[in-house]
């Protein structure tokens, strides 16, 4: 029998149309379920991974997954092509070979999400993609989102169900821009825990908005004293790149 070989893909994906990235009991509607169920109409059995999973209504315009091919599928133009017919709100940008050991999630470097909001409410087709937040002031949020960069213990800046043995994360980079009415804050970090980045978002913008003191995210980032587990709205967030 000839041996599978294994392929890298970059897609994005709207996540509105999904309960998240992971498959799930209770339903089929997910990013997993939908590609490895087109993957299986094309003699492509077995699994996806992702380099990361994203919650319900989060989107992405390059997650990356690994999945393994059989030999015959030499072709990963034609299979690209295929799988956007059979795919409506997911899109696979290409597939490249690499080597029979890349991993998707164990491999990956950084991951870099972008989040997008304005402060006047999106409008009916903007919705599902743009989150909102009252005025703020740009100077308390850029020391907000200063102070997570570095190494830091995120324990309390995640949900709980995190599958991972260290809750000890790098921060490369946090910070927001402006262009015309919408707003953007980028973070980067070496790997993310559950929700993290909406968490953070969330409390960042809380300090500045003037209903959280900046000690106060300092203190929860400190793993002294939580005072938010409020999440940033799911829509907003996107996995933007994954750097390997």
């Amino acid at each position: 029998m000839s041996k599978s070989t294994r392929v890298k893909a970059v897609i994005s994906y709207d996540g509105s149309a999904y309960y998240g990235f992971q498959k799930q009991k209770s339903t089929k509607q997910t990013i997993t379920y939908e590609i490895e169920h087109a993957l299986a109409s094309l003699q492509i059995d077995g699994s996806i991974v992702g380099s990361g999973r994203t919650d319900a209504g989060v989107h992405a315009t390059g997650q990356v997954i690994h999945f393994d091919i059989p030999p015959y599928w030499h072709d990963l133009d034609k299979l690209t092509l295929n799988l956007n017919r059979k795919l409506s709100a997911i899109r696979f940008k290409h597939i490249t070979f690499v080597a029979s050991d890349f991993h998707a999630r164990f491999h990956a470097k950084k991951r870099i999400y972008r989040y997008i909001f304005k402060t006047k409410q999106p409008s009916l087709f903007e919705q599902k993609y743009i989150s909102y937040y009252a005025a703020f002031d740009t100077m308390l949020l850029y020391d907000a989102l200063n102070s997570f960069i570095g190494k830091h213990d995120f324990n309390m800046f995640r949900k709980t169900g995190t599958d991972t043995h260290t809750s000890i994360r790098e921060i490369y980079q946090a910070r927001h821009l402006q262009r015309e009415s919408y707003h953007y804050i980028y973070v980067e970090a070496n790997g993310f825990l559950r929700a993290q980045v909406r968490m953070m978002i969330e409390t960042a913008m809380q300090v500045a908005q003037k209903k959280l003191p900046l000690q106060a995210l300092i203190e929860q980032r400190n793993c002294k004293r939580q005072h938010n587990t409020k999440l940033a709205p799911a829509e907003g967030l996107y996995l933007a790149r994954i750097i390997y």
